[in-house]
């Protein structure tokens, strides 16, 4: 999350409780886009009850439709077309007993359904493996000519949703599948040349998203909001399942204003931002950050876990990069490592408002969990914290003492600070289905949490890369690859992309690890989407949320659809 502007570098003073003639860095953040619109909501019990008879009745609608559809391409479009809708978690056992059927070749296209159509053996193939269905991409090999090329004859104006099926499909690509790796680059390259050409239709706006954000990298909850609209304008809609998706997108937003204003009432009896004026004002942001999470009725306590707990590491992260001196730094990391009340006074005043806060968030935390059984969850998170302040306070040794650390030295810590271990950890302390064996899974570091630590650590880092720079940061972690390596910085920032690139594959394969269910590893997918999502085109959605995320914050929480 870190992305600060600085006018000058910290200072370090022996005596933290003096603040003369300390000089301090000036952090030029925007200040927060929402004021006091989401401090209160009341929920209209009328309207969600009448809401919620009328989801019952075409929910079974939806279900007859699931059991009733004969043919494999007409049930693997629907099921598609429910979870496009954001419907697919009502459905979810009747979804995966038919996607295994067709797995197990149960299911098979008819005669008269075509083996080669482009457009159905890719969304079969993509359905099945966001489903940890081992789908081979052998499958895609009769596209493909005896030179290893995909056929030119599948590039037809008549074919464009084949081509956008198949640029979808790619993006399940795992490690050394090269067949995947050129499907990426051929629909990619064919449907940016067609788009402009298309006329003006669902289609092309379907693409032009397509492009510019990927489906399997997106947000659920926001692909949803928009595919409700465009899906309005298809010639092939279903009126029922175009209203019950309106209608539970609908439903679920008053939980989620309700829980949005919890979160933002908190943070302001908290009063940290008028007190910590250096620090980022995201609550809102926090709290969309964990709607990308997890959308679902179910996870309501989660999300109001993660928002608060992202609140903080923010305000934690801000007090470390734009304003802490190295001395104050020191005391309030050992006071944390420490946890314990008493330990307050030994820090300067600005940091014990902060101290006080984040004890009693986790305090908190532990009185809603621990009659549940899960005190254990809070231990888990509350370590995570510990572990991600003391990377914080390395990180400021090097910048005071202008060391630059080898690479794998960088990463080791900066994996850390990326937030995305403690983030991990504390999205799952909510989640009821969250065992203690799955807080040792998660710490035994599995593939799946590894690629996704790195695509946040090094998307932040090309992201962040100039305003870094600007405040005189040296060990940014391009930095130490390009000295290590003697690489410029522009093919430095290429590999950083690469591996990325590299890590998503990785979260894919990470997709099958069966150690625990797909509910837990889905979290996980689901951060690494929010890095795609905020840090869009080089942007910094989080630190500057004008363009990238307020016009999804408006959409998800905000504007509710007519029915």
């Amino acid at each position: 999350m870190a992305s600060v502007e600085f006018n000058k570098n910290p200072a370090t003073i022996c005596d933290v409780h003096s603040q003369n003639d300390i000089v301090r860095p000036v952090a030029n953040f925007p200040p927060s886009l929402w004021g006091d619109v989401f401090n209160s909501f009341t929920m209209d019990i009328q309207l969600s009850d009448m809401y919620t008879e009328e989801i019952k009745v075409l929910k079974e609608e939806a279900r007859m439709l699931i059991s009733c559809e004969s043919k494999l391409s007409e049930k693997l479009v629907l099921v598609d077309t429910l979870e496009r809708l954001g419907l697919s978690y009502h459905f979810e056992n009747e979804i995966q007993e038919q996607l295994t059927l067709a797995f197990n070749g149960h299911l098979k296209l008819e005669l008269e359904e075509n083996d080669d159509d482009l457009f159905i053996i890719s969304l079969q193939f993509r359905l099945l493996r966001q489903h940890a269905l081992d789908a081979p991409s052998s499958v895609f090999e009769r596209f493909v000519e005896n030179n290893g090329e995909f056929k030119k004859s599948l590039v037809s104006d008549d074919d464009v949703k084949g081509l956008l099926s198949l640029y979808e499909a790619s993006y399940l690509r795992r490690t050394d599948e090269e067949i995947l790796d050129k499907a990426f680059s051929f629909s990619k390259a064919h449907l940016e040349f067609v788009a402009s050409n298309l006329p003006e239709s669902p289609l092309k706006k379907h693409v032009s998203r397509a492009l510019y954000q990927s489906y399997v990298r997106g947000i659920p909850r926001v692909e949803t909001h928009l595919f409700i609209s465009l899906y309005e304008e298809f010639e092939s809609k279903n009126e029922s399942l175009l209203r019950l998706a309106k209608l539970d997108f609908n439903l679920l937003q008053m939980q989620h204003k309700l829980e949005l204003s919890e979160v933002t009432r908190w943070w302001k009896e908290v009063d940290l931002i008028s007190k910590l004026s250096f620090a980022r004002d995201r609550a809102v942001e926090c709290y969309f950050w964990s709607v990308g999470v997890y959308s679902e009725p179910q996870y309501g306590i989660a999300r109001i876990m993660l928002a608060k707990t992202i609140c903080m590491i923010s305000v934690i992260d801000d007090t470390f990069d734009a304003y802490g001196t190295i001395d104050e730094l020191t005391v309030f990391n050992d006071a944390v490592q420490k946890w314990d009340i008493s330990e307050i006074d030994r820090l300067p005043e600005y940091m014990k408002i902060l101290y006080r806060v984040l004890l009693d968030l986790y305090e908190s935390f532990d009185a809603e969990l621990s009659p549940k059984g899960r005190s254990y969850a809070v231990h888990h998170a509350k370590e995570g914290m510990q572990q991600i302040v003391g990377s914080y306070y390395t990180e400021a040794k090097w910048f005071i003492k202008g060391h630059l650390p080898t690479f794998d030295e960088y990463m080791s810590v900066a994996k850390i600070t990326s937030t995305y271990y403690v983030l991990t950890t504390t999205s799952l302390i909510g989640m009821e289905n969250a065992t203690s064996q799955v807080f040792d899974w998660l710490l035994s570091k599995p593939k799946i949490v590894e690629a996704n630590v790195t695509i946040c650590r090094v998307v932040d880092d090309v992201a962040t890369y100039e305003v870094e720079k600007g405040r005189g940061q040296e060990a940014t972690g391009i930095d130490c690859y390009v000295k290590e390596h003697g690489l410029s910085t522009e093919v430095t920032i290429d590999l950083f992309y690469e591996m990325a690139e590299n890590a998503w594959k990785e979260l894919n394969e990470g997709l099958m690890d069966n150690s625990v269910t797909m509910e837990i590893l889905m979290r996980i997918y689901n951060f690494a989407r929010l890095i795609d999502v905020t840090y869009n085109h080089s942007g910094d959605g989080y630190t500057h949320p004008e363009k990238l995320l307020k016009p999804s914050i408006v959409a998800l929480l905000v504007d509710s659809f007519e029915v």
